[in-house]
């Protein structure tokens, strides 16, 4: 499976799994669902309305296709790079260099759409992101960006999977819930390698970090409580 390298700023070298082109697909497919109900409600609210004003019509009509034309740069915008149909499969845009794009950059993924996806069912797409070998269609060349599996596939001491939980189990931060996905999965992996390299430093870097953005305030060494957290967010994201 084809992975981009990221160089972090505490000199760390992180592999994001790239979206498979299947994912993708399945993504589309479902933003495409999403969008084809919006104009199937607004056919049947023009047949039942028998609207006779001209002016009315060019006003609802401009109403019905705003949304469906900006539809994947606003959920990109606004939800971090997914749009449903990604959130629903676990993928999400990110730059090649592993930071979050820019409005710039998902403005030219979304303009260059109506030739990844616009000519030939999205054919063009399809044959780029295969031939490429990072996941990226011409929007994503054009942009440097990706797209890249939220979260890791493997588990490892401070990545329990979900089934290791059991049913009684409490969390001891109901705050790990605060934390969005790719920030969790940023952390386990930095916290992983950081253990692994003996990097104390590190750890206790990222520890502070996550205490600052849950406000969680504890006494646990560094590494239990990194586990810890990412366990509860682990329950607290399957509930």
């Amino acid at each position: 499976m084809a992975s981009i390298r990221v160089q972090t700023a505490q000199n760390v070298s992180l592999e994001y799994e790239v979206a498979s082109l299947g994912d993708r697909i399945v993504a589309a497919i479902l933003d495409n669902l999403i969008l084809g109900a919006w104009v199937a409600a607004w056919v049947i609210l023009f047949a039942v309305l028998e609207f006779k004003s001209s002016a009315a019509m060019v006003v609802l009509g401009a109403l019905a296709a705003v949304p469906y034309v900006f539809y994947h740069l606003a959920c990109e915008v606004f939800f971090n790079g997914q749009s449903i149909g990604k959130k629903a499969r676990d993928i999400r845009v990110m730059r090649l260099d592993g930071t979050a794009p820019s409005l710039g950059d998902y403005l030219l993924r979304w303009l260059l759409r109506i030739i990844d996806t616009g000519f030939f069912g999205g054919l063009v797409a399809i044959l780029t992101i295969a031939a490429n070998g990072r996941g990226q269609r011409l929007g994503d060349i054009a942009a440097g960006t990706s797209v890249v599996k939220v979260r890791p596939q493997a588990t490892s001491p401070l990545a329990p999977g979900l089934s290791s939980l059991a049913d009684a189990y409490q969390p001891v931060f109901p705050q790990a819930a605060l934390l969005a996905d790719h920030d969790v999965a940023l952390v386990r992996q930095l916290a992983n390698q950081a253990v692994a390299r003996n990097n104390y430093e590190l750890l206790n870097e990222i520890a502070n970090k996550v205490k600052s953005l849950t406000g969680i305030q504890t006494d646990l060494p560094d590494g239990p409580f990194l586990q810890t957290v990412l366990r509860d967010h682990a329950y607290l994201a399957s509930q």
